[in-house]
């Protein structure tokens, strides 16, 4: 495994991490806390020293297996977590005011619940789960965000940009406060790369990358035929006509490609290969997934002319 500073924070994160939505088990359905809990424990061992997770991810429950298998290692796990949208809405809409979705209180409140739930002194990362550009100038979440890293409660700080508005997150970092960036950032959507990941660089901004494998769109195991369970949030995700488009794109991109090349190695080393990201967090529910994905980190970037066929692949649109 290999490891990048998390910006300006004396982190040293590995560059594959542990996205832990998945384990929460009310969206992403059809795993069980053992295995959750053996997929966690098989990362570490692998290197991976940076779990990210929400206490919206199964109203804390991926808090709570996270927290117990941090606590039980020895090594050293750097651990973020989001605070949700008071108003339980996502993605937020601009003009939403920022009262009723991240007042100075609910944020100190979260962080508490938070921490109770891992069953830590300190919370690593701790970032806003939703976020629109108008709110950078506000105060509530700078308050917030001071007081609980004057208190020891939280090391560094961040948020988590709605999904396929990158740009939002420029004034927030401008505002001096922010530590780190969690954005989608994937084959089809390296809309990142024309602003956000320039500013990042320029300030030591951390940046996570999120969503490396489009929800499993990009893993190449899902066809037109492809069920989900009743609930599942990928059923909707890939409802209508969006499994045959997701499909036809595939069947391009894997012709533009080697004929051995594995699709979600591809697009996980993609995200790797960009300067500005510090970790790309991909669910890991099954063990499995966790020894293929861990494997790329020593595999590297993807050499330019791989990362010149891929510029071709970029897909504008949202599923969400």
């Amino acid at each position: 495994m290999n490891y990048r500073k998390l910006g300006r924070t004396n982190f040293e994160i590995s560059e594959i991490g542990f996205g832990a939505w998945g384990i929460g088990g009310k969206q992403w359905l059809g795993n069980d806390d053992e295995e959750s809990l053996t997929s966690l424990r098989r990362a570490i061992d692998l290197g991976v020293n940076l779990i990210d997770t929400a206490l919206a991810y199964g109203d804390g429950h991926s808090e709570r297996l996270t927290g117990r298998v941090v606590r039980e290692t020895g090594h050293k796990v750097h651990v973020a977590t989001k605070v949700p949208p008071k108003n339980n809405i996502w993605p937020v809409k601009p003009g939403d005011p920022i009262g009723d979705v991240f007042p100075y209180d609910h944020i100190m409140l979260s962080a508490e619940q938070s921490l109770r739930n891992l069953g830590l002194e300190t919370i690593d990362l701790l970032q806003l789960h939703t976020w629109t550009a108008e709110w950078a100038a506000r105060d509530e979440w700078r308050r917030a965000f001071e007081d609980l890293k004057r208190t020891g409660k939280i090391r560094a700080t961040g948020i988590s940009l709605r999904s396929h508005l990158p740009e939002s997150g420029v004034d927030a970092i401008r505002t001096g406060l922010i530590d780190a960036l969690q954005v989608l950032y994937n084959i089809f959507d390296q809309s990142p790369e024309r602003e956000l990941f320039p500013l990042c660089q320029k300030e030591n901004i951390g940046v996570l990358a999120r969503v490396p494998l489009d929800e499993g769109g990009l893993t190449g195991t899902i066809d037109v035929n492809t069920t989900f369970p009743a609930g599942d949030f990928r059923a909707g995700y890939f409802r209508g006509d969006r499994k045959k488009e997701l499909v036809r794109r595939l069947s391009a991109l894997r012709a533009d490609l080697a004929p051995d090349a594995s699709l979600p190695e591809t697009a996980l080393r993609f995200c790797i290969s960009h300067p500005a990201v510090s970790t790309v967090i991909p669910g890991m529910r099954k063990p499995k997934h966790v020894e293929t994905n861990t494997a790329v980190s020593d595999l590297g970037p993807l050499p330019a002319a791989t990362l010149a066929i891929l510029r071709r692949h970029t897909w504008d649109r949202s599923f969400y």
